[in-house]
């Protein structure tokens, strides 16, 4: 089958609604073609295909990586140099992709997790201070939401690598959605630096789209936030 065909059957399984159905489709498909139209599909601008390309890179990533571990290290190089300037790229769904990935292999989640925390570090004048900060805050948006999927799924190693002291920086973004997903992250992940701005951020009414489980909601700032304290509070 051509590159072309795989890439429209790709598309036509995205837009179904059931993940599961997405899930079987993809499997019988090649993992290396399959990913390959996803990594397209991951930065389309209709956003229930884009998410469920996004699910779907974890699921096929992982079993790629199964077969071809150095196959999958390839994919994930790709992925982290979309987000570097030098790239010419821009980056669209690049984290959460990632976040899916690490939550579908333990493997590559160890070995790559700390190059996705990177991109909410600034670069410092220290050995150890190699950050790659996101300035763009639609990117920022993806690395919050991949910042929550990881205290999801990945939470001990997320911990583990300081995940809990990157995230209260963007509770005073002028961004509502980085504010609103940066508290839906700390909740997530049970830990806060900054419990104040967290209750602040309680009284802030703007509002966001969230992918989770498979389904897109509007939902607010305020809405995160408290949730996010309950948790904290469990």
């Amino acid at each position: 089958m051509s590159a072309r065909k795989i890439k429209q059957q790709v598309l036509d399984l995205l837009d179904q609604e059931d993940l599961a159905e997405i899930q079987r489709g993809l499997a019988v498909l090649d993992a290396k073609e399959a990913v390959n139209a996803l990594l397209a599909a991951i930065c389309r601008s209709e956003e229930r295909l884009r998410w469920h390309a996004v699910a779907a890179m974890g699921w096929t990533v992982a079993r790629l990586a199964d077969e071809e571990m150095e196959e999958a290290r390839i994919i994930m190089r790709r992925l982290l140099w979309s987000l570097n300037e030098e790239s010419g790229g821009i980056g669209w769904g690049a984290p959460e992709a990632m976040a899916e990935i690490f939550c579908c292999h333990k493997g590559l989640a160890e070995e790559y997790v700390h190059m996705l925390l990177s991109y909410m570090r600034p670069d410092g004048n220290q050995p150890h201070q190699d950050g790659n900060f996101l300035e763009h805050e639609t990117l920022q948006r993806g690395l919050l939401w991949a910042a929550g999927r990881l205290a999801q799924c990945r939470r001990e190693l997320a911990l583990a690598k300081g995940m809990a002291e990157d995230l209260p920086q963007y509770f005073a973004s002028p961004d509502g959605a980085v504010r609103g997903l940066a508290a839906r992250a700390i909740g997530l992940l049970g830990c806060c630096a900054n419990l104040a701005k967290l209750h602040e951020l309680t009284a802030d009414n703007a509002p966001l789209r969230l992918y989770e489980d498979g389904q897109i909601s509007t939902v607010t700032v305020a809405e995160l936030s408290a949730q996010a304290l309950a948790r904290l509070k469990a």
